[in-house]
């Protein structure tokens, strides 16, 4: 039951992902071949491994992550805010270690869980898959070698919609506009973050985007409690 998991042992996250290289004739020889025998399964008609391209940043192997924004809930006489935090730049060692050391020190006990949308299948895995390509130990919460499904405390407000209905998808974009979650207008598609990061090299929108998400996140998971909304004013940006 939702109701009984304390909402302040939850971090809640989403990460922000590019392909690896700029453009497909960047890849290095090895990777251009990988890639052409990787995209054959889901290219269309005349479509080449170069056209599809910009899908490579959903693959850990070709991609690479710009951002992980967290956000953490506290409550103080029944009125709760929301932090938010955001580890970014163009040296994703960096800043993966930064986030790994913050999730060891104070999101690692076992009462602790992960919350994303769509988290297990993209979120969580992605983020292990490359501190383990940039030699960064996995933190406890990521690492599930040897645990029971119980053992897992992983959130996933995708998984949680779905209630055992497991062809269905529906978007963290669809789920706020269906429980009234008031969003921003200006959001960048998530279609456009590699063209923002490449071509108009504006790190800063994306990280913006990412926080963006982290608070629709948050406030859908206290719908799916049936409880309010974090107000605006009770929002902290922990940094830019």
């Amino acid at each position: 039951m939702l109701e009984n998991i304390k909402i302040g042992n939850i971090l809640f996250l989403d990460i922000e992902t590019v392909p690896a290289w700029s453009d497909y004739i960047e890849m290095p020889e090895n990777f251009k071949h990988l890639w052409d025998k990787k995209s054959v399964y889901f290219r269309k008609n005349e479509e080449t491994a170069a056209n599809v391209y910009q899908r490579a940043g959903i693959y850990a192997e070709f991609g690479k992550i710009v951002c992980i924004s967290t956000g953490f809930v506290t409550e103080n006489n029944y009125r709760k805010s929301l932090r938010i935090k955001s580890f970014w730049g163009d040296d994703e060692k960096i800043f993966l270690t930064e986030f790994a050391t913050m999730v060891n020190k104070f999101f690692s006990s076992d009462y602790h869980f992960l919350c994303a949308h769509n988290g297990k299948e993209f979120d969580f895995p992605y983020i292990a898959r490359r501190m383990l390509i940039n030699n960064i130990k996995v933190p406890k919460p990521f690492d599930l070698a040897g645990k029971k499904s119980w053992e897992v405390k992983h959130l996933d407000t995708l998984e949680l919609w779905k209630f055992g209905d497991y062809k269905h998808f529906t978007s963290l974009e669809l789920l706020s506009a269906v429980f009234g979650i008031p969003t921003s207008k200006d959001d960048i598609d998530g279609s456009q973050v590699a063209e923002v990061y490449y071509k108009e090299n504006d790190l800063k929108r994306i990280v913006k985007y990412c926080q963006k998400d982290v608070i629709n996140i948050v406030q859908l998971f206290l719908k799916y409690r049936c409880q309010n909304l974090i107000d605006e004013n009770d929002i902290i940006l922990i940094d830019g």
